[in-house]
């Protein structure tokens, strides 16, 4: 579906923009025509590929089934399903409109939540699982990204597109596992029937990364996540404070032990309380006062191991972490208290009754399982009723030193990171996020600038020049934000460069390759005019990208008539600009040249006149999003010839939505990430800080980027007796200009106009249905 077809679903839903979309489906923004053209949520339901006709009527009949059970839920904190149909052999859900962000999205956007914020939401999730629930209705796949959060609500959404997946499985044998590995409980990964403590589980896991900032496992791959789930207890919480124990709760790894949602209920409300003291309990389960076996942490930071083999450590920007944290090195441990004797088997509900039963004792089993729910629920109630003696910091200006005196008081540093973190191009501004973020962890646990704490503040510019312009004022409206990191896209930035230059604000950018924004406006008729002394960039530009297309289609390709084709932005046409030149200049034709909507659509057209101009090739400047369908029209109308663009074509995104990209070529900034000097050790550390998206095209840029502020800074403050200048803002461009050091992506230094002196290119070919690099180098003019 597009919202460029003027066909009605069902005769009356209108699509009006795509505002997201997952593994299982697109969502739409639209109007219902029926009913004034009220607002309404459109998910179109994504069958996968190949399925057997008997296989989707059977997959069809079954969603639909489960989905209009959900239509029976009425809860606020539930969205309401309007409507289920039919469109195009598969299903439609139509729901309210909420305006709003995902927890997912404020996660990305705010970082860690605030405790009482995260107590909020959880109780209003879980009185809409409660009615779920009531209703023999099991969500199976509660996380951040179902949450939507509006201006006086909280709203689960995606009741029965789990169930989609589950049949989806059982029907192609896949073999996958069904949810989010993270926020699943043992029981589910073991594939057993789901039961309403599933949804327990992942409440848990759901509220541990709003208030962490991070899920409660990580591990690098599914196998290794899975064990870490079933063998290890969860990462003890740093930052949940007086929500530590509702945790520990919900994460309980025996469904038969873990809170049920009336006692989960009670420690919300505890909280909620704000003292934690005289908290009600669950009915049939009085506190006891007796010591848990497995006791409620005191929140401390808990290493992260280390990746083994450990990769060679490189240069200061990327040191090798003993933890990836965000308050340094754990202190040592506090010195345990004794524990009482353990209960002999002949103590009512004594553990040893449990652990040593036999296959006839079910009942006996029972009662254990009970009574141990119990101590761990008075333990937990107990844990809050003195929350304030046990959730004092570990950092912060009271916070030892390492030589056991006080610690100088820090000055706080924000970076701040605009990026598209919602959208069809969030999977490049999750990665630049993440990767600033990484950087900042690491100065701060290394102390690279005594005396100055670095945080950043990520906001989402949707991919959007107004948006990006909005943001741009709010950063600068913020004292402690002393550089910026980011845009993505060049018309984002082409909106923000003249504010921060205005406001003295460094702006460093890991993804931005139009020439005119270092270049000036008229660098294609060879005059060269730095347009902003603020605008600094870690990579190479379109002015270098689009020769090095050009040169190794026409010398290694042997391609000698182009017909190109952008996207109408900024990114686009300035890619395609620079390759034209080049093109021309090696003795290549130029056979034809169009320009497309960059939200994609039916190129038959298009096909018909690239077939007639008797090119060899394709050369297209945009994103993935509109170079994948455009690829697999192309061929599927005949026009098998090579397809090529720039880094916005380089995403396994393109593969996985174009089952005709085999052969496609594209650009990609840089080398690969694993052949990048501090390649290795950068994704070491990314990986064991458990990031739930890739770091992508743009990690390594962004966290040299994200340096680059920090060395500016670091110089600012060693030049200034130890101590940042008041007027560091104003001095931070030429600090940025004057800097020269190994980072990520090796030596990281500017030129006179903002443009990095490391311009690596690399050509990327789709082979066996992956991108594997063909060639490296440098475009020398």
């Amino acid at each position: 579906m597009t919202q460029e077809n003027p066909e009605l679903i069902a005769g009356r839903y209108q699509l009006v923009e795509r505002i997201g979309q997952g593994g299982m489906g697109r969502v739409w923004r639209g109007l219902d025509q029926q009913l004034f053209g009220r607002e309404v949520a459109i998910k179109e339901i994504l069958f996968p590929p190949g399925l057997e006709e008997a296989d989707r009527v059977t997959l069809l009949r079954r969603f639909t089934g489960e989905a209009r059970a959900a239509v029976t839920l009425s809860h606020p904190g539930i969205i309401t399903v309007h409507d289920i149909v039919e469109h195009n052999g598969a299903p439609v859900i139509v729901m309210e409109f909420i305006r709003g962000q995902s927890l997912a999205a404020a996660i990305r956007e705010q970082g860690r939540l605030p405790v009482r914020r995260v107590a909020e939401i959880g109780s209003a999730m879980l009185d809409a699982l409660a009615e779920a629930h009531e209703a023999r209705i099991v969500h199976r796949d509660i996380k951040p990204d179902n949450v939507l959060l509006s201006k006086d609500r909280v709203v689960l959404t995606d009741f029965g597109i789990a169930h989609l997946a589950d049949v989806t499985t059982k029907l192609s044998h896949s073999g996958m596992v069904i949810g989010t590995p993270q926020y699943m409980p043992p029981e589910q990964l073991e594939g057993k029937r789901p039961t309403p403590a599933n949804d327990l589980w992942a409440l848990g896991a759901t509220l541990y990364h709003a208030v962490e900032g991070r899920p409660p496992f990580d591990a690098e791959g599914l196998h290794a996540l899975a064990i870490a789930v079933f063998t290890r207890p969860h990462r003890p919480p740093t930052q949940a404070g007086a929500l530590a124990p509702v945790l520990d709760a919900l994460l309980t790894k025996d469904p038969a032990l873990r809170a049920n949602a009336a006692e989960a209920a009670a420690l919300l409300e505890s909280v909620l309380r704000g003292t934690g003291a005289g908290a009600p309990t669950a009915e049939g389960v009085p506190p006891r006062p007796v010591r848990a076996p497995e006791p409620a942490p005191v929140p401390v930071t808990e290493p992260v191991p280390a990746p083994a083999p450990a990769p060679e450590p490189v240069p200061a920007p990327v040191p090798v972490p003993e933890a990836v944290t965000e308050a340094g090195p754990a202190p040592a441990e506090p010195e345990p208290e004794p524990v009482p004797p353990t209960p002999t088997a002949e103590e009512p509900g004594s553990l040893g009754e449990v652990e040593h039963r036999g296959s006839g004792e079910v009942a006996s089993a029972r009662r254990g399982a009970l009574t141990r729910r119990s101590t761990v629920l008075a333990v937990a109630l107990a844990t809050l009723a003195v929350a304030g003696v046990l959730t004092w910091t570990l950092s912060g200006d009271d916070s030892p030193d390492d030589k056991g005196g006080s610690a100088t008081p820090s000055v706080t540093v924000v970076i701040g990171v605009d990026a598209p973190l919602s959208g069809d191009l969030s999977v490049f501004g999750a990665g630049i996020k993440n990767s600033a973020d990484l950087a900042v962890r690491n100065a701060n646990r290394t102390r690279h600038v005594p005396g100055v704490n670095f945080e950043i503040k990520a906001l989402d510019d949707q991919a959007q020049a107004g948006k990006g312009q909005e943001n741009a004022t709010q950063l600068i409206a913020d004292d402690k934000v002393l550089g910026v990191v980011g845009p993505l896209n060049s018309s984002v930035a082409a909106a923000m460069l003249r504010p921060f230059e205005q406001a003295n604000l460094v702006n460093v950018s890991p993804a931005n390759t139009n020439p005119a924004l270092t270049y000036g406006p008229d660098w294609v008729k060879g005059t060269k005019s730095r347009p902003y002394q603020t605008y600094f960039r870690t990579v190479a530009t379109d002015a270098d990208q689009g020769p090095f297309a050009a040169r190794y289609l026409h010398d290694e390709a042997k391609k000698t008539k182009l017909f190109v084709i952008d996207d109408s932005s900024d990114y686009g046409t300035g890619l395609t600009t620079g390759f034209r030149n080049e093109f021309s200049t090696l003795g290549g034709s130029i056979v034809g040249a169009d320009h497309v909507a960059p939200t994609g659509g039916d190129f038959t057209t298009l096909a018909a006149r690239v077939r007639a101009s008797g090119a060899d090739a394709v050369y297209f400047g945009g994103y993935y999003t509109t170079a994948a369908p455009l690829s697999k029209q192309l061929k599927q109308a005949g026009v098998n010839i090579t397809f090529m663009g720039g880094d916005g074509v380089f995403d396994a995104q393109f593969i996985t939505t174009n089952d005709k990209a085999e052969g496609d070529l594209a650009t990609g900034i840089g080398a690969p990430a694993e052949d990048l000097p501090g390649g290795p050790t950068f994704l070491s550390q990314y990986q064991a800080a458990a990031y739930p998206e890739q770091a992508g095209s743009y990690g390594a840029y962004a966290y040299d980027a994200t340096w680059a502020v920090i060395e500016a800074v670091k110089a600012l403050t060693a030049a200034n007796g130890g101590t940042l200048p008041l007027n560091a803002r104003a001095k931070m461009p030429k600090a940025v200009a004057g800097l020269a050091f190994d980072g990520v992506t090796g030596r990281v230094a500017f030129d006179q106009y903002g443009d990095t002196t490391n311009r690596e290119l690399t050509v990327h070919a789709v082979t066996g249905g992956v991108w594997k690099s063909v060639k490296s180098g440098r475009y020398i003019p």
